[in-house]
């Protein structure tokens, strides 16, 4: 089955036209068979273009700009006027506690998308903070600069009319200078738009059939997920049937206790077991890797080892040849967690494979050394899997989260993105969205491959955020400690989580086709 929108075609057009930097047609051939009384333009196979921009052009209009001094100040914010290069009469500083704020009033005449640019520079390198609107949280700018520079929260909805912006401290320390508003560019068609082609050429017939699904459904259904570690009957799941009537399309998994330095302490893995059961009962099955370093390399709590502050592992060296030792270390790890793979393959069991997620964070290990060594392990890992072990049920899910991270689309099936934007936050994050449609300059199926709240499918939909799915985190984000059938609401109350999973455009277990025997796409 196929699910595309009739305006891709055209819009493809116009993409292949803009990239050619001409107005030529020659390698255009009209159809004539056009049922609307004029000519559609068919692409010639060979002049397809490669590189796929997120959007079809760069028009855009400044309709308004509000001095951030003329703001209302929240807790230690004020205004100031030392540092060159500002607008107006100054700027406002002073973002330090967790209540500190700077609220503008800014209108637009028609609803529509708008680009929100905060014009401000760092105090003290990288910082992020929030920005909500009418006292929704839509996501975070950032800026590294010293001097004030543009941060741009991008394709933010807004009614016509009067709109409260305000932008509060999460680590706070900027000097806020203006805030303009734009016109948003319209995303290219074409980023909806995935052929079903894997990284690993050599892919097995059930992963071939998955993909395939993923991409006939991408752009128009979300697929739920939630993480359980404790498989399809573990507290999670019991909690979403419960309270939605409904069980998750996508269980999420974790290697972690599979990791030699765990088992060393006693751990033991059930999760490929798990995860062979709910293939079995039709679901689909996704893996991450808290890998947790080799004992050699622990300094705090065993448990803790996949963090960055828990170790003292140095990447880099392992990887230009320098710790030999550690490299072995590593390469014994990854041998471990093969055979649970391998186990999966024998199965007919593939997997959303996610290895070495959130690395630009630098809390987790594999990403504190850089995007070099990151991306060195994470090439290794995906030759060791694929060329050595021959493991070809793996659609590989990156989960860098940004763009100087990324390995290249050889290694990429699926680009990922972790977002937990605070509690009871329903808005469709498209900024990440189209933060992570940058990441290649292909077409790359987009998820949401870790979440605190559940966005609502409505928004998402209005704004073209189409996360191919949602995978909410387990524990206190669906679940409370107590009772087994106890739903926590504190990030996502019972009445959206009941709308997302009995929303049209939304597909749980209940809906998902036999892949045994799905159509393979071309």
């Amino acid at each position: 089955m196929k699910f595309k929108r009739t305006h891709i075609l055209i819009c493809f057009i116009i993409t292949a036209l803009y990239l050619s930097g001409c107005e030529s047609t020659e390698n255009v051939v009209p159809d004539e068979s056009s049922q609307n009384g004029t000519k559609d333009y068919l692409i010639e196979e060979d002049s397809s273009p490669e590189f796929i921009p997120v959007y079809l052009n760069d028009k855009q209009e400044l309709i308004y700009t509000c001095e951030a001094e003329e703001g209302v100040f929240n807790g230690n914010v004020y205004f100031e006027s030392d540092k060159a290069g500002h607008s107006g009469t100054g700027y406002v500083t002073g973002f330090e506690a967790d209540d500190d704020a700077c609220t503008v009033l800014i209108s637009v005449e028609n609803d529509g998308k708008y680009d929100l640019n905060f014009i401000s520079a760092s105090v003290g390198g990288y910082k992020e903070n929030y920005v909500y609107v009418d006292g929704e949280n839509m996501g975070v700018i950032s800026v590294d600069s010293k001097e004030f520079s543009d941060s741009v929260l991008e394709h933010v909805y807004l009614s016509s009319g009067e709109h409260e912006v305000t932008v509060k401290k999460y680590w706070g320390w900027i000097m806020l200078d203006k805030i303009e508003v734009c016109t948003s560019r319209q995303i290219n068609p074409e980023k909806y738009n995935i052929k079903p082609i894997l990284a690993n050429k050599n892919a097995t017939e059930n992963t071939k059939r998955l993909m395939s699904y993923l991409c006939d459904i991408y752009d128009e259904y979300f697929l739920s997920g939630q993480y359980c570690n404790t498989g399809q009957y573990g507290r999670e799941f019991v909690v979403i049937k419960k309270t939605t009537g409904k069980t998750p399309a996508i269980l999420g998994l974790d290697f972690i206790e599979y990791t030699p330095s765990r088992v060393e302490n006693g751990s033991k893995g059930s999760q490929t077991e798990l995860a062979i059961d709910f293939w079995r009962d039709g679901g689909i099955v996704t893996f991450c890797w808290h890998w947790n370093a080799p004992s050699k390399y622990l300094t705090k709590e065993w448990y803790r080892g996949f963090y960055t502050e828990a170790t003292d592992i140095n990447l880099k060296k392992i990887m230009n040849g320098q710790d030999k030792e550690g490299y072995d270390l590593l390469m014994r790890d990854i041998d471990v967690i093969a055979k649970e793979l391998q186990k999966l393959q024998d199965a007919g069991v593939p997997i959303l494979w996610r290895p070495l997620h959130e690395a630009s964070g630098g809390w987790f290990w594999w990403g504190a050394s850089g995007p070099e060594a990151y991306i060195e392990l994470y090439t290794l890992l995906y030759e060791k899997l694929t060329n050595e072990y021959q493991l070809n049920n793996l659609i590989w899910v990156w989960n860098g989260q940004d763009k100087e991270w990324y390995p290249g689309d050889e290694y990429v099936d699926i680009v990922g993105e972790d977002i937990y934007p605070g509690e009871r936050v329903y808005t469709s994050q498209i900024a990440r969205y189209l933060k992570a449609l940058d990441y290649t300059g292909s077409a790359k199926l987009t998820y949401l491959t870790e979440n605190g709240c559940v966005f609502d499918p409505d928004l998402a939909i209005r704004d073209g955020a189409m996360w191919g799915s949602w995978c909410t985190w387990g524990g206190e984000f669906v679940a409370k400690d107590i009772g087994i059938h106890t739903l926590s609401e504190q990030y996502t109350e019972a009445d959206m989580l009941i709308k997302a999973y009995s929303h049209e455009r939304v597909l749980t277990l209940e809906d998902l086709p036999d892949f045994n025997t799905y159509s393979i796409g071309e």
